[in-house]
Order: C-alpha cells, then sequence, then structure tokens
C-alpha cells in the first residue's frame, strides 16, 4: 500500500514537471517568433541650450528611438538641424523638434526668434514703467499711455490701454529669464507686436507717456478697459444742496364766483 502511494505521487511530480517544461517550450518559441522592434534615431539637446543659439554638431546627440512610434516633428540625423536658430530654449536631452527651430536662413539670435509678421519694438523704461524689474523675457504685458488731448472743457490728460498680452522678447539685451527669477534693471525693454501695434507703441511712447502692466502669463482675456479722464480723477465732487427752512404753505383761496346782475338797461358784474 505504502509503495502504491509512492508510485502515484511519483507519477503526479513527473507528469507536473513535464507540463511546466512544455509551457516554458512554447514561450521561448514564441519568443522567438516575434519580430524585433525597428529602432530609429532622434536628435537630443546635448546640454542645454539658450533661446536664439544656432545649432552646431556640440550641442546635438542621438538615441535609439522605436520607429513604431515617432514624434512629430522629430529628427533622426543632426546634419538636419545643424546652421538653424532655436526659437525656444531647451534643457538637455530634450528631443530638438522642428517647431522649436528658426528657418535655415532665418539668423540666431533675437531676429531668429521672430515670427514671420511680427516687429519687435524697444521702449525706454525705468523701473516704475518696467514694474520694479520683474519685466522680464517671456512675461507678457499691457502697456498704458498717458497723453493730452483737446477736448469741449479745453485741453486735458488722459490714460487708456493700448495693448493688451504682448509678450516680452528681451529685457536689456538678455532674451532670456534669470534662473532664480530675480528682478533686472534695465533702461530697455523690448516687445513683440504688429506692424499696426508697433505704431501705436511709437506714437504713444513718443509724444506721452508709457506704463506697462504686468500679467499672469496664463490671462490671455482681453479686457479693453475704458480710458480715464484727468478731470475725472482730480474734480473734487459737486457739494450736495442743503435744504433751507421749510416755508409754510400758503392758504388755498376759494374758487371766484362772477355774477351778473342787470337792471333794466343796465349791467352790472359782482364777484363772490
Amino acid at each position: 500500500m505504502k509503495g502504491t502511494r509512492i508510485l502515484i505521487a511519483i507519477v503526479i511530480a513527473v507528469a507536473a514537471g513535464l507540463t511546466a517544461a512544455t509551457f516554458v517550450y512554447r514561450q521561448m518559441q514564441q519568443a522567438k517568433a516575434a519580430p524585433t522592434p525597428v529602432m530609429s534615431q532622434v536628435v537630443l539637446a546635448a546640454a542645454r541650450i539658450p533661446l536664439g543659439t544656432r545649432l552646431e554638431a556640440s550641442h546635438l546627440r542621438t538615441v535609439p528611438w522605436p520607429g513604431s512610434a515617432p514624434v512629430p516633428g522629430m529628427f533622426s540625423n543632426p546634419a538636419d538641424c545643424l546652421g538653424r536658430a532655436l526659437m525656444t530654449p531647451v534643457v538637455e536631452n530634450e528631443p530638438i523638434l522642428e517647431n522649436k527651430l528658426a528657418p535655415l536662413n532665418g539668423g540666431s539670435g533675437l531676429p531668429a526668434v521672430i515670427p514671420e509678421g511680427m516687429r519687435a519694438v524697444s521702449v525706454a523704461v525705468n523701473d516704475v514703467v518696467a514694474v520694479a524689474g520683474f519685466v522680464a523675457p517671456g512675461t507678457m504685458v499691457d502697456v498704458l499711455a498717458t497723453g493730452a488731448v483737446e477736448g469741449g472743457a479745453g485741453r486735458q490728460s488722459i490714460t487708456r490701454t493700448i495693448l493688451e498680452n504682448v509678450p516680452v522678447l528681451a529685457a536689456g539685451q538678455r532674451v532670456e529669464q534669470d534662473k532664480d527669477g530675480k528682478p533686472q534693471t534695465v533702461p530697455v525693454i523690448t516687445l513683440l507686436v504688429s506692424p499696426e501695434d508697433a505704431n501705436k507703441l511709437t506714437m504713444a511712447s513718443t509724444e506721452g507717456r508709457i506704463q506697462l502692466a504686468l500679467r499672469n502669463t496664463i490671462d490671455s482675456k482681453m479686457e479693453n478697459p475704458p480710458l480715464v479722464l484727468r478731470s475725472s480723477l482730480f474734480t473734487p465732487p459737486a457739494a450736495p444742496r442743503v435744504a433751507g427752512p421749510m416755508r409754510p404753505a400758503a392758504p388755498k383761496q376759494a374758487p371766484a364766483f362772477v355774477v351778473e346782475v342787470i337792471r333794466g338797461t343796465k349791467r352790472e358784474s359782482s364777484v363772490f
């Protein structure tokens, strides 16, 4: 009886072993049959590269990338990127994409980051106009203009917002923000505007005074606030009229009655 039990245990163990061996064999066969993924190359930044830099071979490197999952606009050959300037800063190991590069003949530095149809206009600023130095490259601002106009009440000053949500391209000669976010005291701020807005900005800074209002970069709503007249701020409000003592109302007179009396040829009228 004991020998029979041992024999049964041996048979079960052999069967389990055969089953496991068969499963492993099949998995290995399937793995061999699976196609090897096709790999390509993707061009990355070898180190941090500032905005406006014209790319050279030393700026770039390549790594293997699955050919079945390409990134739109990616490059596989560094030679296709050489000589083109970055329109945005990139960090180490960031893929170099087509939409981050200026056209081949677009130059380098600040001109390379100006989109077609737009203009870069510089305006003189101080600590007050530039919001204590916090107007830095990459921030967004509104432009307020103050000047004098002729009106029915004579010449008076007005302030109005002439431009909203304008990108700042450069502060002084810097085209990137301080990495620690520290304010920068500069004499000139360069803004990215349309040709029409370039005319407005030049007129306002030449004929009047401008003030930059710093915006949150995610706040792109156009407010179009109403202009402010100097008289609306500095003209004192009219004094309220003080009511005098009440005068007693005159007594109402009873309506008059006219009675006409005729005596022979005489006619008389009496008022009651």
